[in-house]
């Protein structure tokens, strides 16, 4: 196994290293924080060795390893390159970049330099997205024809956030959180799952908005809703909201001519996909109210424990980009794919109120499936 390092050691480097643990093959060979205290904090922890230069880290690593970014989202850009100027891999978190134009240039060097660079989020690769996605082929739903879409997290600015800690004592990112926006940090778990199974967006119409201000202590105004629809250049008419103010709701619906698939819980890789046929009672047309489960027989992924709101296991993405590597593939969440959950994104969290229609400039395929879910 070629090695694995981190750069960034706050809230979510925790996720990854609980994650991590379900893969006990894998090893971390060094870490980086540019605030020494975490760095030290988060190495004892995991037991992990600190490195405490950036540069250093970079320069002890085989070339051709795998960096994982786990920084800011404004640094991403700056280390995602360093990465590969470097001559490694990089698996970031998400975005590749905070603007369409970086993440191009992210891009284009991982091609220049034949790497890959894999962005997060990785639950597409989760049994429940792979799941919905198998009956999708399958068309138990029968042709699929609307989806709606829900990332709303509850009202988070009144939340007890103060307290809430990662396992090696980091804070969560009130700060980094309400700066970079709920639908940058959160769009993509559903962005990726819509376009591995239908493929590129065409146009984007959007509008997003900051209904609670002052919520960042540097008084940063940044979307804390968004709503979207999506027009795929092949598939369904999508809605997708994300916010930090609507009452707590993670469910997706799948909407067919034969019926609904739906999920109530995208941030569990272990949520029930179920389809509730469509029926005629009494002159009604009605969804039978006893959903079928759907499900994918055999073994898929290890499961991890849930950790407030989610239970995902951070490291299937890692992992998959390690295997990719070695099998001499690309990673299903490198190049185009990546490139263009970025822009989708990017155009849904920057659309304001008067933006209107946006052509996307960047295209992908639809993903390949995960072996144990074709």
């Amino acid at each position: 196994m070629r090695p694995l390092a981190i750069i960034g050691c706050g809230y979510v480097a925790d996720l990854y290293m609980r994650s991590l643990a379900t893969f006990p093959h894998v090893q971390i060979s060094g870490a980086f924080d540019r605030d020494p205290a975490r760095l030290d904090a988060f190495c004892a922890h995991w037991d992990v060795p600190s490195v405490p230069d950036l540069d250093a880290l970079l320069a002890s690593l085989p070339a051709g390893s795998v960096v994982l970014n786990l920084t800011n989202p404004s640094s991403h850009f700056e280390i995602n390159t360093a990465c590969l100027n470097a001559g490694h891999h990089v698996y970031s978190e998400k975005p590749l970049a905070v603007s369409v134009k970086d993440a191009k240039a992210v891009h284009q060097l991982a091609e220049e330099k034949g790497l890959q660079a894999a962005s997060a989020p990785c639950s597409v690769l989760g049994e429940t997205a792979q799941t919905l996605g198998k009956a999708i082929r399958d068309h138990i739903a029968g042709t699929v024809r609307l989806v709606y879409a829900e990332l709303d997290d509850g009202f988070i600015p009144q939340a007890p956030f103060s307290g809430w800690k990662s396992e090696s004592g980091a804070p969560w990112p009130a700060k980094d959180e309400f700066q970079v926006g709920c639908t940058l940090e959160h769009a993509g778990y559903y962005l990726t799952w819509l376009i591995s199974w239908f493929g590129p967006v065409r146009r984007v119409v959007a509008a997003s908005a900051e209904v609670v201000p002052n919520k960042s202590p540097s008084g940063q105004g940044t979307p804390d809703v968004s709503i979207a629809t999506l027009f795929f250049e092949d598939g369904p008419v999508v809605r997708l909201t994300c916010s930090i103010v609507a009452p707590h709701d993670h469910q997706i619906r799948i909407i067919g001519d034969d019926g609904v698939l739906k999920v109530k819980k995208a941030w569990d890789n272990s949520a029930r996909v179920k389809f509730f046929k469509r029926l005629i009672i009494r002159r009604r047309l009605l969804e039978n109210p006893f959903g079928k489960r759907i499900s994918i027989k055999g073994q898929t992924h290890p499961k991890v424990k849930p950790m407030g709101a989610a239970a995902m296991n951070f490291a299937l993405g890692p992992l998959e980009l390690l295997d990719a590597i070695d099998a001499g593939r690309d990673s299903r969440l490198s190049g185009d794919f990546a490139l263009h959950v970025n822009e989708v994104t990017l155009a849904i969290q920057n659309a304001g109120d008067d933006t209107g229609s946006q052509e996307m400039t960047t295209s992908c395929k639809p993903m390949e499936p995960m072996p144990w879910a074709r």
